[in-house]
């Protein structure tokens, strides 16, 4: 079948389509129309009534209102009350008549014209027997005149304008009801006009469903058929429209189908076959975990890490296998996040107990995500870090026995450097003596190298003490400024420091704490130069206070900025002293034994900004513990 042919049948379909829509569109958008001239006509009926009726009730109300006033004003004044009422009988006089006035603008009811005539008539006798009222001084002769000339002249004007507002509002009502005569007579027309759309509509409908139904539902039962696998299928095309078309070219997709089928399965299994190979030969366990926290696959070095059989984890939940509370918090939070986690201070190790010993596994996480965005699960990676563990507590041990076995050497050379410097510094010249001081700083030197060492050896066996009390913040601050405080005058530098006020204490060994800040206050000094700044802060930020020191030194260079926390980094420096290169890691060993965190920000040569943070002192803890 070619393109000109489907293109013909195509628009046949479509035209019939069009046409059976078309005619129930055309008889909505007539009742549409019809709803909108009905709604004109309502509009105004309603603006016929406000315009025609409604204002002249509306005046022969207030003009009912004045004359009343002005009669009252009358009956005082026959009470000997003449100054105080004179002005009330002005200014309703000229009330009604400017609502006469309006009145007579608007005669819209046969009758009208006449009443109102009658009204000016009586009215104007009315204010001209008012003013004769005022000649005579006797008050019995002016009661006497108000009963027999003005009253019957109030009375009419005033029955004149009740009947000018009756005969507007039976008008008004009269043209209510016509309106409301109006609306019901719309509203059954729409009805009506309505039933008709809906019924040709609903059969149009019923009839395009009856033609659709049949071969759409033979195509729903063969797409299911092919989803299950059967691409053997076919639907029968005896039409000649587009759904003879479309079962045409179904039956075309099909055929594809199955030769992709037949094409790709194979290459779809050697890839399988392929990806079940690495995972079984992988050193690392691998362990696929479901949005539910369901093991759905799992490698034979993961299976052999916790001693569990991979047929009989399938299919349980992570937790069972694992047994790891924290562990399945991080694949939690990945599921939940769609991205990986980073990690910091070892957080990611896994202990395994195997016998007596432990194994140690560093862990990672990644999310499983198709394009669609929807997340299959997460893997997890474990790496077996049992032996690097191993070194690194051989290497601390040989570090922690090397420092113990040079301390004494050291104190002994020490000493014997310093009883010559007493004795024979005198007798010896001037390049000796010198030889002997860099002899005294070098044996003070390689002390303060062996006691660092000794102290981080320390803390990384977990073997210092600390000592936690409840400490205001700015003591800490106050302590630490104070003992730097003659080196930075030395060196013409201002230290001061900023603490933010009403800050809780921190549970912290003090002594510790103090020496990390002595040691960050030190390495300013360093690299600051004359005349220079260094800040130190504390602000507190949820359960934690953070601790600073701020520079405007030479800052650090990008390259040293990731490992300037290791052990023996020196940053390459005119103003490097030839440290040890162990301040700042044992300070990142005592604050991370705190349970806080250490850090730098820095550009260079602009200054470097230190912070580290410690627990407040709500933070439950024991009074000692050893990191």
């Amino acid at each position: 079948m070619n393109r000109d042919s489907a293109t013909i049948m195509f628009r046949t379909f479509q035209t019939k389509i069009l046409i059976g829509y078309g005619g129930a569109l055309a008889v909505v958008v007539l009742v549409f129309a019809w709803s909108i001239l009905s709604l004109l006509k309502l509009g105004k009926a309603s603006d016929a009534i406000l315009r025609e009726n409604y204002k002249s009730i509306l005046a022969a109300e207030n003009m009912i209102i004045a004359v009343e006033r002005q009669d009252s004003a009358v009956l005082l004044l026959l009470l000997e009350a003449e100054n105080e009422w004179r002005q009330e009988l002005l200014s309703n006089e000229n009330i009604f008549l400017q609502w006469l006035g309006r009145a007579k603008d608007n005669i819209t009811v046969d009758g009208e014209g006449k009443i109102l005539d009658s009204i000016e008539t009586s009215y104007t006798a009315y204010l001209m027997k008012l003013s004769e009222i005022f000649r005579d001084k006797d008050i019995s002769i002016k009661k006497t005149f108000y009963h027999k000339e003005v009253y019957p002249l109030f009375q009419s004007v005033r029955n004149s304008c009740i009947r000018l507002r009756e005969i507007n509002q039976r008008a008004m009502f009269t043209a209510s009801s016509q309106a409301q005569n109006l609306a019901v007579s719309a509203v059954w027309n729409m009805v009506g006009l309505g039933i008709i759309a809906v019924g040709f509509g609903l059969g149009f409908s019923l009839f395009l469903s009856n033609m659709l139904a049949s071969p759409v539902g033979q195509m729903r039962e063969a797409a299911a058929r092919i989803a299950e696998g059967n691409y053997e299928i076919q639907v029968p095309v005896d039409r000649t429209d587009e759904l003879g078309l479309l079962a045409e070219q179904f039956n075309n997709m099909a055929k594809k189908l199955k030769e992709y089928n037949e094409l790709n399965i194979e290459k779809i299994l050697t890839e399988k076959r392929k990806i079940e190979a690495v995972l079984q030969s992988a050193d690392d366990g691998i362990i696929v975990v479901n949005p539910e926290l369901k093991i759905t696959d799992m490698n034979p070095m993961s299976a052999k890490i916790f001693g569990v059989e991979i047929s009989l984890s399938l299919g349980h939940h992570f937790l069972e296998i694992i047994k790891d509370e924290q562990l399945i918090i991080f694949v939690k939070t990945v599921l939940e996040s769609g991205q990986p986690l980073s990690f910091e201070n070892e957080k990611n190790i896994l202990s395994v107990k195997r016998g007596e010993d432990n194994s140690y596994y560093k862990y990672s996480i990644f999310p499983i995500n198709i394009k669609s965005g929807f997340m299959l699960g997460v893997v997890v990676l474990l790496r077996d870090i049992t032996r690097l563990r191993e070194l690194d507590r051989l290497k601390s041990e040989f570090v922690m026995t090397a420092s113990h076995e040079l301390r004494t050497p050291l104190t002994s050379i020490g000493m014997s450097v310093e009883m010559l410097m007493e004795r024979v510094s005198e007798q010896l010249n001037d390049k000796d003596r010198r030889l002997l001081q860099a002899a005294h700083e070098d044996v003070q030197r390689l002390k303060a190298l062996v006691n660092d060492l000794l102290d981080l050896s320390k803390i990384e066996a977990g073997r210092i003490e600390l000592a936690f009390e409840d400490v205001p913040v700015n003591l800490i601050c106050e302590k630490a400024v104070s003992a730097m405080k003659f080196q930075a005058d030395q060196k013409k530098i201002e230290l001061f420091s900023d603490i933010q006020d009403n800050l809780p204490d921190v549970k912290v060994d003090p002594n510790k704490i103090t020496w990390v800040l002595v040691n960050l206050i030190g390495n300013a000094l360093r690299f600051t130069n004359q005349k220079g700044h260094i800040q130190v802060s504390a602000r507190q930020s949820g359960d934690h206070i953070h601790i600073s020191v701020s520079d405007d030194g030479e800052g650090i260079p990008y390259e040293y900025q990731s490992k300037i926390f290791d052990k023996f980094v020196q940053v390459k420096s005119e103003k490097n002293s030839g440290g040890s290169g162990l301040g700042l890691a044992i300070s990142k060993e005592i604050v991370r034994a705190h349970g806080g965190t250490i850090w730098a920000d820095s550009v260079p040569g602009k200054g470097s900004t230190f912070t580290f943070t410690a627990p407040v002192r709500n933070l439950s803890r024991k009074d000692a513990v050893k990191c």
